[in-house]
């Protein structure tokens, strides 16, 4: 099984681009999502822009994802731990980096992989386009 990770705020096609990758790897999908208290902490008062329950919603709904799972805390250890992914994918913005949860995915011989990202695709540059657009209106 595998697992991936992240906000998934305002779905786009950089995300839909990694979870389809992440599903190539293996014979189900689960997404961990961070709730919206937990993105809060990480990305500031404004965001998500996109509830929990509206972002397991869209991405339960995607032919390549078998189960979405929300999380409270900043990282998804706990979740992790409970799952036990053979594979945890994150998007290539994560490439070169060591991942916090690494480790722990490794200590049950799981393997952590970036998958290539989808360049001119990320929330925080989209949120930022529209609200300069709204602001010049």
């Amino acid at each position: 099984m595998v697992g991936a990770g992240g906000c998934f705020d305002l779905l786009h096609a950089g995300h839909l681009s990694v979870l389809e990758q992440a599903r190539q790897l293996g014979d189900a999908l689960i997404v961990c999502i961070n709730s919206d208290e937990s993105i809060r902490r990480l990305k500031g008062t404004s965001r998500p822009a996109v509830g929990e329950q509206e972002r397991a919603t869209l991405l339960a709904a995607l032919d390549c994802v078998d189960g979405v799972l929300v999380f409270t805390e900043d990282t998804p250890e706990q979740v992790l731990t409970e799952l036990r992914p053979d594979i945890w994918v994150k998007g290539g913005d994560y490439a070169g980096r060591r991942l916090p949860e690494a480790n722990l995915v490794e200590s049950w011989g799981g393997e952590v992989v970036t998958v290539p990202y989808l360049d001119g695709h990320s929330t925080t540059t989209r949120i930022d386009q529209l609200t300069q657009r709204a602001g010049t209106r």
